[in-house]
């Protein structure tokens, strides 16, 4: 396994200019990776597509949608059966009907979790431990030196060039490729 150093950028231009940047800093090209992230959801890890055989952030959904549904129905049977005089009882079976639909999707968005993409310790600072990896050019470069000096150039390199976020990470980057990245891996920030 390899330190490897990485910074994400909005544009292929920039992600050229800071690998043009870390060689002149005398980083190997076939030490250094460009290639786009996509969006999560869009790594095509399934066969259908995606990156889970689950939505993320709907594991609760269900629950939502159950708890959502009775209080719904239970809401609109008492609406229809204040309509009665007018409606007979088709008003309550109606209202019931339209409560628990109304209501078992209101429950599930509620329930839907799509939050949380930094991690806070308990003073409310950010940790820079990211759970999820943006989108962007992605340039990594591989320590061949695992000293404080290399890496320290590596990062500023990348910060000179205005990269969006710096990660580091171990992995297998050889002659150009990073061979084992997942772009579903948590993301560690330096």
């Amino acid at each position: 396994m390899n330190n490897i150093i990485a910074g994400r950028f909005e544009t292929q231009d920039q992600g050229k200019r800071a690998v043009e940047a870390l060689q002149r800093d005398g980083f190997k090209r076939d030490a250094l990776s460009m290639f786009f992230v996509n969006p999560a959801g869009q790594h095509d890890s399934y066969p259908i597509g995606g990156d889970s055989d689950e939505s993320p952030g709907a594991h609760d959904a269900d629950k939502g949608a159950v708890a959502g549904g009775g209080v719904g129905a239970a809401v609109g049977a008492a609406i229809g059966l204040a309509t009665v005089p007018f409606t007979g009882p088709a008003g309550v079976i109606a209202g019931a009907g339209v409560g628990a639909y109304t209501g078992s999707l209101a429950g599930a968005m509620k329930m839907t979790n799509n939050e949380s993409k930094v991690d806070e310790s308990a003073d409310g600072s950010d940790t820079r431990k990211m759970t999820e990896r943006h989108s962007g050019v992605l340039v990594a470069v591989r320590l061949d030196s695992d000293t404080d000096e290399a890496r320290s150039l590596a990062i500023k390199a990348l910060h000179a060039q205005n990269a969006a976020d710096i990660e580091h990470a171990q992995g297998q980057l050889v002659d150009g490729d990073w061979t084992d990245f997942d772009p579903r891996e948590a993301v560690q920030l330096v």
